[in-house]
Order: structure tokens, then sequence, then C-alpha cells
């Protein structure tokens, strides 16, 4: 590489004779090219810096030459500059002085020198602004047949200021090379974070773990463990490894084999898109039906709480729906790491051969919580979301509270024992059949309008039944609907907000 380098040493001579060595941003603004190499742009510049001292010296010759004492230079908008004498001294004036003005006390005269330099002084700033821009437009063209070696040089210095910071990194940092192979395996041993264990307090260190992915006999794994214990940082330093190895970068472990990864898919974190009428759980939804439509063999996928926006039958069910779809893809086996707060999925790992459980462990201390950060084998039954509410600093009549809260609910399983995911499915299917036996029967699904003193309809669609609203026979509902759907939300301010509603509610008649 430091052979294919072209120094251009004779084009470098020439910027940096030419150039101003700390020139400003844009050429515009001047003070662009270097002093004493351009006279015409040098003479300018004397002009615009050095135009009193010029001043000076004329005035000093003409006294020397005059005899008057007290001769002075001035500047006004009418004549511009001046030579002033009073009337003691009119009799000396040279002949080929030009009077201009007459004063109570004084006369005043201009000569050619002054006039001369008056329009150079006067339009010396633009003059070197567009000679400066002229020098520069040259020098510019003068560097086209050096385009080509001086792109291969940013080329080749990219590559090396990479190379570079990757050794100094790896060095400063303990990180190691890693194996990378053509295989579907991932094994990382001592992985660590690579932002994450340079931003812990002074003395902290940070706890490495061992991940392992094989999609034949642990594809999957189910992690679980409390809130703050470590499960997002463990799935965001498996994708940093991945990808700095990938990058050419050693990593922030004590060894990993990598097998070459297609696609880091990751859905973590929470957001919404309101304008477009998306909710955080249906952000989640594409993000992940995305995922699901595009993986492949080589793919290394990252879901964090998937589930967790909706109820919390919903949030199961969804959840071990992509798990087991996942597992039991026709074509692909990707490597999956599921962190979840959803304890119901450890019981997946006694049906599905290539799920495993794995939890971060913590150690309780007399009702004290020390996170270890350890990566275990085996599932997690415990979240401890009230422990970390009163690290918050939440007020100690809500955490007594919600621990009875808690004991209430407990208590309320089955047994005295929390509900298998069978059992929960089986309680969401129960309802629902009941519900549709209910609707065969003649079941009413509908609603008051205090309004008009009817209800609403119901609409059948695809065996089951939806309340009806926007589209009853009712030109006021109708009307209603025409407002509404007129009001664009993302220009809608509060107030204006507010008084739409309010003309609603008047047309309602309940204004």
């Amino acid at each position: 590489m430091g052979e294919q380098l072209n120094a251009c040493p004779l084009i470098t001579q020439k910027i940096g004779l030419e150039l101003n060595p700390d020139p400003p941003a844009l050429a515009a603004k001047g003070n662009v090219m270097h002093d004493g190499v351009f006279p015409e742009l040098d003479e300018l510049r004397n002009l615009m810096h050095r135009g009193k001292d010029y001043l000076v010296q004329i005035q000093q010759r003409e006294i020397a030459r005059t005899g008057i004492s007290s001769l002075k230079i001035g500047y006004n908008n009418v004549f511009g500059y001046y030579l002033e004498v009073t009337n003691t001294h009119k009799d000396k004036v040279p002949a080929d002085w030009m009077r201009k003005q007459t004063l109570v006390n004084s006369e005043r005269y201009i000569t050619e020198e002054l006039k001369e330099y008056e329009e150079k002084i006067l339009g010396a700033e633009e003059k070197s602004l567009e000679l400066e821009l002229q020098l520069f437009e040259a020098l510019v063209a003068s560097l086209a047949e050096y385009i080509e070696p001086v792109q291969l040089n940013a080329k080749l210095i990219a590559r090396l200021d990479c190379l570079l910071t990757f050794s100094m990194i790896a060095r400063k940092y303990h990180y190691v090379m890693p194996e990378m192979d053509d295989s579907y395996q991932l094994d990382i041993h001592g992985g660590r974070h690579a932002v994450i264990e340079h931003q812990l307090p002074p003395g902290e260190r940070y706890i490495p773990n061992d991940v392992m992915l094989d999609p034949e006999t642990q594809q999957i794994i189910i992690l679980t463990g409390p809130n703050m214990s470590g499960k997002s940082a463990l799935l965001r330093q498996t994708a940093l490894i991945v990808l700095m190895a990938q990058m050419g970068s050693f990593v922030p472990a004590d060894a990993a084999r990598i097998g070459v990864v297609d696609k880091i898919f990751t859905r973590v974190g929470a957001s919404d898109n309101i304008s477009s009428g998306e909710s955080t759980f249906m952000v989640e939804m594409n993000e992940t039906a995305s995922i699901l439509n595009n993986v492949s063999n080589r793919s290394l996928i990252l879901l964090d709480e998937i589930g967790r926006g909706t109820s919390t039958y919903d949030g199961i069910s969804i959840a071990w729906a992509i798990a087991e779809f996942l597992h039991e893809h026709p074509l692909f086996h990707p490597k999956i790491l599921f962190a979840t707060h959803y304890h119901e999925l450890n019981e997946m790992a006694t049906r599905y051969p290539r799920i495993k459980n794995y939890h971060i462990s913590i150690k309780e201390i007399n009702n004290r919580i020390i996170f270890l950060r350890k990566l275990e084998e085996g599932g997690s039954e415990h979240s401890f979301g009230i422990h970390v509410a009163k690290m918050a600093g939440m007020p100690p009549s809500v955490l007594e509270r919600a621990e009875e809260m808690l004991r209430v609910l407990e208590a309320k399983a089955v047994g005295g024992r929390r509900l298998t995911v069978d059992e929960k499915q089986l309680a969401v299917g129960s309802r629902q059949l009941a519900g549709k036996e209910k609707a065969r029967a003649g079941g009413s699904l509908s609603r008051g309008d205090s309004t008009k003193g009817g209800t609403t309809r119901e609409k059948q669609e695809a065996g089951g039944y939806q309340l009806s609203f926007i589209q009853l026979n009712d030109p006021l509902l109708e009307q209603i609907r025409d407002e509404i759907l007129k009001t664009d939300i993302n220009t809608l301010t509060p107030v204006e907000a507010l008084m739409k509603l309010n003309e609603i509610k008047k047309m309602l008649g309940e204004g």
C-alpha cells in the first residue's frame, strides 16, 4: 500500500507556495492566497491594510515641499480625499494643486496623486477579492491532471487509517483476532460490549459472557432474567462482535469463532409513528414481520421483548408463535437470541430440540438484589420489576401496594401456581368460543346512541362480529366522519384540536 502512494511533489510544492496555510472555509471570504507570491495582490492588500500609512507619507512629503506646517489630509463623501490649508498659508499652495472648496478659515485642494490613490484604496478590497478568486481557480485548474493519483492516495490513506485504528484499539483494549469460516455457527468466549465497558464507573469491571449459537443443536436462546440485569447489553454485544469481525477488526472477547453472517436483524427498543396511525406495537409487528420474511441460514436475529406492547396473553402467544416459526422454518435455521420477560416461553425448550433456556443471574440478600451480569443455563421465573421501581425512587406507598397486588394476582393462578402456556391458550380459546356461541344464539353486540335514540348496527366479517360506527346511515354521523377525515392531524395544534372537538360536540347537540 505504501508503494502505491504518490507524493505528487510538484503540485504539493505549488499548493504550499501559493495557498495560505490557514485559509478561511470559503474562498469568497478572501485571504486565500499566500502573501509575497503575486505582486499585484500584495499591492492591493497594502492599500487595504496600510492605507493610512501611505496618506501620512503624502502629508509629510507635501509639508516638506511647501513648508505648510499645518497641512492636513482629510476625507468626505462629496469629493473624497483632500489637502486642507489655512488662509494664513494660502500663498504657499503649489500651482499643481486644484482647489475644490473654500471655507471661512481655510481652503481644500486635491492633487492627481491623491485622486489616483483614492481610486485605488476605495476599489482595493473588491479588486483584491476578485483577483484572489481568479488565482485560486487557476490553482484548482492546475490540479486536474493530478485527480487520479490524489483519489488513489485518498483511498489508500483511508484504508491505512482504518487499519491503524483497528490495531491501536485492539492493542489498547485487549481484543482478539476472531476465527472466521463458512460454517453457520457462532461461538464467542468472554465477549464484552465495546462501548459499555468503557463507560462504567472507575473500578467497575465489565462482566464477560459466552454465547454459542448453532443451527443444529442450539439455534434459539430464550434469554430471561430481571430488568436491568444486562439482557439487552448481551444482545447488542453479540451483534457488535459479529459486525466488527466482518469489518476486519479484532473483537472484544477472549476468543471468537464466527461463521460468516449475511444479515443482522434486530427488534429492540420502543417507538411509534403517531402521524401514520401506527402504535408502538404496530411498529414492532411491522419490523418483526420484515425479519420473518427475509431470514436465511446465515442470518443473526436479536429479539428483545417481542409482544410487550399488547396484553399478556396476546404477547405470549405472539412471542411463542414467532419462536416456533423460526425453529420450524422449512428452509432456514437462522441463529436467534430472544430476550423476554414471558417466563412461560421457557417451556418451549422441553418441546423443541434446538431451543435452549438461559438467564442472567442475580443474588438476593435481605430483599436486596445484586446483579451478577453472568449468563447461565436454565430459565428464570421472576423479573423483579418492583425492585427496579424501588431503585428508581418510586414512593414507598406505591411499592407496598404493588407488592400486595402481586401477591393477589399470583394467588389467583391455578392451584397457587402460574398458568402454563397451554392453560392460558386454552382459557383464551374458551372465551373466544363462548363469545362466538353467544353471537350465534342471538347475543347482541349493540351500543346505545344517546343522540338519536337508536343502537349501532353490527357488521359480520369473516365469521366474527365487529361494531360499525362510521358506516351508519345517519346524516349527522356521516357529517362528523367527513369532518374527521378532512382534518390533517400532522399540522393540527393542541388548541386547534380542542376547538375541533368542541365543534363536533356542538354538532351532537351537547355543546
